[in-house]
């Protein structure tokens, strides 16, 4: 099972979780049915990508008490600002079917709208109100994090940046240890835009421990310390993805990983994003 990770505000996540992004509404019960069934018990979503209604109609329809699912939604860039976040949510747990969730994230930081210090205030005051558990924020650089810090009281229980064994975001990662902000990966396996699986410290420990590249680069986040979901629409690569706890890394494999890093970035650079 996975293990759980306690955040700043005393609230705790399952490490290894099932994410949504691009699965078609239309799929999304069916893959999150899947995913609770092999176990997971930590479902990442957004209101961006289109299926909450899915991921709310899966939980419904599991049977698992709610209070051991753990669901994260996160805030659209357009809905930033006082009153708009705040409608957002709420209709974000309308189409979950949920009174709250367990985490809501600003999903990017897009200074040139400079709403997301305002934004950042209106979660806080969401999660007073127990519409979301804890709070956090998605793709922020040092610079939007330091921000929040200094001109709010309130620091965000996690980032969710994309990082994997070519992007690992070293400094980013200090920085929110520095600060207690646990790091969460998007794009954990490099979302298929470079070859990963070929890279020989990956396709070495595969073959050492008898799993998969994409097992290896799974608990390779995890003996990090970092909060991870990978997503498929595949029932036997979301059960294999799970499947991660009978094996160990050793120092020279997670080193070894560790140098793959080369700063390669593969989705969009937060600080100049505008979707």
């Amino acid at each position: 099972m996975a293990s759980q990770i306690t955040l700043n505000d005393g609230n705790t996540i399952p490490q290894l979780g099932f994410g949504v992004f691009k699965v078609d509404q239309a799929e999304t019960e069916r893959v999150v049915s899947t995913a609770l069934e092999v176990g997971y018990r930590h479902i990442d979503t957004a209101a961006v990508y289109g299926n909450e209604e899915g991921v709310g109609a899966a939980i419904a329809a599991s049977g698992i008490p709610r209070e051991e699912i753990f669901v994260t939604t996160k805030l659209w860039n357009a809905d930033q600002g006082t009153d708009s976040a705040r409608r957002a949510l709420e209709t974000s747990l309308g189409k979950l079917g949920l009174d709250s969730v367990d985490l809501y994230l600003i999903h990017w930081p897009r200074p040139d709208q400079d709403r997301y210090v305002e934004s950042w205030q209106t979660l806080a005051q969401l999660r007073d109100e127990g519409l979301t558990r804890s709070i956090g924020v998605s793709n922020f650089h040092e610079p939007h994090l330091q921000r929040l810090l200094d001109e709010t009281d309130v620091v965000p229980a996690v980032n969710q940046i994309e990082l994997h064994p070519a992007f690992a975001q070293r400094p980013l990662r200090a920085f929110g240890t520095e600060h207690g902000i646990h790091t969460e990966a998007w794009g954990p396996l490099g979302q298929g835009k470079y070859d990963l699986f070929s890279d020989v410290p990956v396709a070495d420990a595969a073959a050492a421990h008898g799993v998969s590249p994409a097992q290896v680069v799974i608990r390779w986040h995890l003996q990090n310390g970092i909060i991870v979901f990978p997503k498929s629409v595949t029932p036997e690569r979301i059960a294999q993805n799970f499947d991660v706890f009978g094996f160990v890394l050793s120092d020279e494999e997670i080193a070894a990983i560790d140098g793959l890093d080369r700063g390669l970035r593969v989705g969009a650079d937060p600080e100049t994003a505008v979707f």
